[in-house]
Order: structure tokens, then C-alpha cells, then sequence
């Protein structure tokens, strides 16, 4: 029965999904706040990566039933109700308790206005991808091998595009992928006062969140599958910030980091979903914990191995529709007025164009955001030298570690309390340090198993690296609030993992100074007469492994400002409108500088314990104490 499609990825993917370090379970009544609203829990990265497989599925009752004109081996009119006939939409269940372990000021004050007005938004967008299905032509399938030839390519794109902004993907059928990424900021985080103040998105169960920033997936596709250069001695590829969706079975990261919510019938045949699931699927698939709860049974679901092989295709597919969507010229437009530029359509102004030429200089950034031309960074150099590519991607699809402060305001520190199940989502509190990729590689608290053993040795050596995001469409932001930059109007976004840097002035400051005006402190604690962001930078979360070729970079303020300015050409819908982009009903920020943007919610780390052993004493151990003395790049 499609009915049963909401656990089709349960089937295969019961210790990922439920893993005790990315889970979304209803959470208890939290005494000092009696919200109910459409309660959430969104775990660490993202709805795109959103790893709830007990909702997972149903995007598929919907699409169903309002696609299947489209599909190739569509139901025939005639037919009783029977497996190809999905049911209608549930009702959703009633809200959960409220989860609140929060201090006061974690939790943003219109937290519950601002979750209603981007459903209201997603409702919209989600109208619209299934007029655009009832409107598609359908495809003829044909050839050797079978091709859907014609309309094929945008069918499996508008499948992905609808399930993204379908809210039944979730238990409780009130979160979509694009709650956490909305189009109008390049696919990134969509609610202001999150971004400024508890980082990482509530989901379907209020409020608990994860630990990392919505990351932007404008361009993911384009990301290789994780490999190891052994003459570099560097990763490259994979997605999600700390590189697990390695892409090592699809081939495609992109794809894999998709695999977490439904998949729909239609497109890829009848039938797809006719998996027989045992009465006690739901039950074991809204338990987190996943194997550790089950005697380390990762696959408690119990099924015959016809049904399990029909899952596992079902979940393959759900990711490549998605994938589809996220690499088509909807999400990956190539249309800013930098790709106009480079076609000797449009003319960069004189600070755009002076902020080009320190990005590929003074400032170094071309050394990790790749943009197909040379670097010169020695004085008196001047670069000469051609693109050698017009559609560059702007990541070297690496990982670095940039010393980003910890981030006392980050919502999984305080998730150390247990909800109505008995589960607790971060029993480390403020004893967790985010090692990124090292984690992933040791198969760590807070990533996910790594699937090469060879790898496993090289995490001292990557301890502490993010990835490479590309710098395309980092300054998107709504129409009404153009800039990211107070005093605006401005809409409030987090940079980088942890969302520690609120805008691209300090970005492109923090790039610059770090080394020149580095603190032993943590954040909230800088001496007296210096300014947070400004004139001191807190220690680094992970000292080790540290990019050197930034941090004291000599730029002077009006040079940063060329460079933000540069960055902001990056923006696609220059040349053509950028589908959905006008979709934001919110409020704009203004006032401030954006040199201080968002001091005012800064908080003081509270003294913090060492790393806990379930990260730092974790084989192969770190090559240098955490917690230990600051390890300072040499100079230049």
C-alpha cells in the first residue's frame, strides 16, 4: 500500500536515521514555557538532510495522487482502490509537549511567528510545483537502454522541487526540506531571528534543534564524491559540512544527503512502494536511538528480502529526484552578474571589480574558492591570467578549519536533559567540541559511520575542517532586505558552521585579522577596551590544523569593503529572475554597523569543561590537546 511509503526508508537506514546523534523525537513538557504551536526538532544539518525516516515517505500520498497524469505507468481510471491509489493527506497529529531545556535568550522571541509564516510561504511554493507537474507534457518512455525521452529531465526535477516543499515528509506533517532552506536566501536558513541567535533550525518536534547552520544547496551537486589525495594528503568532496554524505554508493553526494525524507512512486514506476511492512513498522521507526535501543539491530524493521531490495530503491530514488531538483537551473542558476560579467554581458563597477582583484590577490580567497583564474598575492603582481573556466563553482570541494570560536548561543549545548522517551539528544553539554571532519572519520558522536577504514587515520589530521562552501549566492538575501549588511535594510543570516559570524564584513574582517587580533579567551570574554569581532577574536573551538593562509592578510577597511562588495556579485538573478526568490513575507532588519552586526546577542561561554572523551578520546586521538595552548600559525 502507498500508505505505507511513510517507512519506506526505514527499511534500510534504521541506524543512521535514528542514530542517538542526529535525532528529531518528541520531546517533554518543559515547565517554564507552555507553548503549543506547530512544534519542531530539527537536527544539525538541515531538512535537505533531514534524517527522520519514520516521516519519510510521505510526500509520496500527495504527489501520488496529483502527479500520476504524468508518469509513465500511470493508474488506469478504472481501477478500485487498491496499492496505486494513495490516500488522501492524514490530519496531523496533535502537537507535542514542548521540549525547552533553553537559558533564557537561546530561543528567539518570535520563534513560533516567524515557523507559521515560512509554512505559510512553503504552501505557496508547493501550489506551484504541482501546477508545474499538472502542466508538464508527459514523457515517452523509449530506447535502449529505456529513456524517458522528452520531458523526462524536468519531470524528475519537479518531483524533487515538490517533495522539497512538502511538509508530510515529516512525523508531524508540519516541516519540509525548505523550512531549513528557502530559495530567497540561496537555499539557506529563512528565519532571521534563528540565524542570529540559536543557529542551527527547530524541526517537526519544538524545540529542539541541531548543532550546525542550515548550509546553503545551491551548487551541491556539483560536489565529487569524498576521496582521499594521497599527494595533496587532503579530502575533496562529499556534503554536509563535515563531508559524510560521502556519495559512495550513488556516486553522487548530493544525492545520498538527500536520502532522508520520501520518495514517490510515479516517476520511477508503479509498484515502486508496494513493500509490505511489518504492523509494527511506525512504532520502531518513531523510537530514537535506532540500534543501540534495538540490541544493535541495525535493520529492526522486519522484512522479506524482496521488500527490503524495493525499499533500498525506493530510498535511492528519492535522493536523485532531489538531486535532480537542487542541480537544475532553479537552484544552480549560473545567472549572477558575475556569470554576466565573465560572458562580457555586464560591467563589474569600480569597487566590484577592484574587490575581484583582491579576491584573486591580497585577500587569498581564490586559494580555496576557486574561481578558474590565478592568484597573485605578492606585491607588485598583477594577474594576467585567463579564465580558464566561465562557469566556476567558486569551492575547491576541500575542507579547512578557519578557527571559528565555540559558539555559546548554539542550541545542542544545552540539550542535555532527556525527553518523553529517555533520550538525550547532547548528554556532553558543553564538554562537545565540533572536530567536523575528523569526527565523521573516527565514526564519532554527532556524525555518522564511516564506510572506508583506510580513511580512519588520517582524522588527526583533519580535525577541526568544514567544508568548502561555495562563495556563489552567499550574499542572497530577499528582495525587500537587499544586503546582509546592517544598517539596511538587511536580512540576519549566520556564516560558516556554527553561525558565529553574522555578516560579510565580518567575514571578510575575521579572514583578515584573525592572527593580528587573537585572544585566549572565549567568546563573550575579550578584554576590556577591545570589541568582540573587531579588535579580538576568541581562541579557536579547535586549535588544530589551523588554515594558514589567512588570518593577518594587511587589507585595510575600504579593501574589505571592495571584497564584500565582490562577493555580492555572486548573487544569481541578474540575468534572469531566480525562481521563488520574491517569496519572503517577513520583516527586514536595519540600524547597527555591519562591522558590530549582532553583538547584541553575544552571551559569555560559560567555563567550559575539557572534551569530553566520547569526542577527543576517540582512536586515532587528536595530534595536540583541545583544550590546550593556543597553536599559532607562523608568520608570514
Amino acid at each position: 500500500m502507498l500508505r505505507t511509503a511513510l517507512f519506506a526508508a526505514a527499511a534500510v537506514v534504521e541506524t543512521t536515521v535514528f542514530d542517538k546523534r542526529d535525532i528529531r523525537a518528541p520531546p517533554v513538557e518543559h515547565g517554564r514555557r507552555a507553548r503549543a504551536s506547530i512544534t519542531s526538532t530539527q537536527g544539525g544539518i538541515s531538512m535537505h538532510r533531514r534524517q527522520w525516516a519514520a516521516g519519510a515517505a510521505a510526500s509520496a500520498l500527495l504527489l501520488g495522487g496529483l502527479i500520476l497524469t504524468h508518469t509513465v505507468d500511470a493508474k488506469k481510471p478504472d481501477q478500485p482502490p487498491g496499492k496505486h491509489q494513495p490516500p488522501g493527506k492524514k490530519k496531523p497529529p496533535p502537537p507535542a509537549a514542548i521540549y525547552d531545556p533553553y537559558p533564557p535568550g537561546i530561543l528567539p522571541a518570535d520563534i513560533d511567528a516567524e515557523l507559521a509564516r515560512v509554512l505559510r510561504e512553503i504552501d505557496g511554493i508547493e501550489q506551484e510545483a504541482l501546477a508545474q507537474l499538472r502542466a508538464l507534457p508527459p514523457p515517452v518512455l523509449t530506447g535502449q537502454p529505456p529513456t524517458l525521452q522528452g520531458t523526462g529531465q524536468r519531470l524528475i526535477q519537479l518531483l524533487g522541487k515538490a517533495m522539497n516543499y512538502d511538509k508530510n515528509i515529516s512525523p508531524n506533517r508540519n516541516q519540509a526540506c525548505a523550512s531549513c532552506h528557502m530559495p530567497y536566501v540561496g537555499f539557506s536558513g529563512p528565519i532571521p531571528s534563528v540565524n542570529l541567535t540559536m543557529v542551527a533550525y527547530p524541526g517537526t518536534v519544538h524545540f529542539r534543534a541541531g548543532k550546525r547552520t542550515a548550509q546553503r544547496y545551491t551548487y551541491s551537486p556539483y560536489f565529487p564524491v569524498l576521496h582521499f589525495n594521497a599527494t595533496q594528503g587532503l579530502f575533496f568532496g562529499g556534503n554536509f559540512w563535515d563531508s559524510r554524505a560521502t556519495g559512495y554508493i550513488l556516486q553522487q553526494p548530493d544525492a545520498e544527503q538527500a536520502q532522508h525524507p520520501p520518495v514517490d512512486t510515479q516517476a520511477w514506476g508503479a509498484g515502486s512502494l508496494d513493500i509490505k511492512f511489518p504492523h509494527d513498522t511506525e512504532a520502531i521507526c518513531a523510537t530514537p536511538g535506532g540500534a543501540a535501543v534495538f540490541g544493535t539491530n541495525v535493520t529492526p524493521v522486519r522484512l522479506k528480502p524482496a521488500d527490503r531490495l524495493r525499499a533500498n530503491e525506493a530510498f535511492n530514488h528519492w535522493g536523485q529526484s532531489v538531486d535532480a531538483y537542487e542541480g537544475s537551473l532553479d537552484l544552480s542558476a549560473f545567472s549572477s552578474k558575475f556569470d554576466a560579467f565573465l560572458a562580457g554581458a555586464a560591467t563589474l563597477t569600480a569597487d566590484e571589480m577592484a574587490g575581484y582583484r583582491l579576491f584573486d590577490g591580497k585577500g587569498n580567497c581564490n586559494s580555496c574558492h576557486v574561481d578558474g583564474r590565478g592568484t597573485t598575492i605578492s606585491t607588485g603582481q598583477t594577474d594576467t591570467s585567463k579564465a580558464a573556466t566561465v562557469n566556476p563553482v567558486f569551492t575547491c570541494f576541500g575542507s579547512a578549519n578557519e578557527g571559528l570560536p565555540l559558539n555559546p548561543r548554539d542550541a545542542f549545548f544545552y540539550q542535555t536533559t532527556p525527553d518523553s522517551f529517555g533520550f538525550t539528544a547532547n548528554p556532553l553539554g558543553f564538554g562537545y567540541r565540533d572536530l567536523g571532519l575528523g569526527t565523521f572519520l573516527r565514526s564519532g558522536f554527532g556524525s555518522a559511520p564511516n564506510p572506508n577504514s583506510t580513511w580512519t587515520q588520517f582524522a588527526p589530521s583533519v580535525d577541526g575542517q568544514f567544508q568548502v562552501a561555495t562563495a556563489r549566492n552567499v550574499a542572497m538575501t530577499p528582495s525587500q532586505c537587499p544586503t546582509t549588511e546592517a544598517p539596511g535594510p538587511f536580512f540576519q543570516k549566520g556564516f560558516f558552521h556554527n553561525g558565529y559570524i553574522k555578516s560579510l564584513k565580518q567575514l571578510v574582517h575575521f579572514y583578515n585579522t584573525r592572527d593580528l587580533y587573537s585572544f585566549d579567551v572565549t567568546s563573550g570574554h575579550c578584554p576590556p577596551g577591545t570589541t568582540e569581532k573587531v579588535d579580538c577574536w576568541p581562541r579557536p573551538e579547535v586549535p588544530q590544523n589551523l588554515d594558514c593562509t589567512t588570518g593577518n592578510l594587511g587589507l585595510t577597511d575600504q579593501e574589505e569593503n571592495q571584497i564584500v562588495a565582490f562577493l555580492q556579485t555572486l548573487t544569481d538573478g541578474f540575468t534572469t529572475p531566480y525562481p521563488d526568490s520574491d517569496t519572503f513575507t517577513g520583516t527586514c532588519a536595519t540600524g547597527g554597523t555591519a562591522a558590530t552586526q549582532g553583538n547584541e546577542s553575544l552571551i559569555p561561554t560559560p567555563p567550559l569543561p575539557p572534551c569530553s572523551p566520547q569526542v577527543c578520546g576517540v582512536p586515532p586521538l587528536p595530534s595536540a590537546n583541545v583544550d590546550g595552548p593556543l597553536i599559532p600559525c607562523p608568520p608570514s
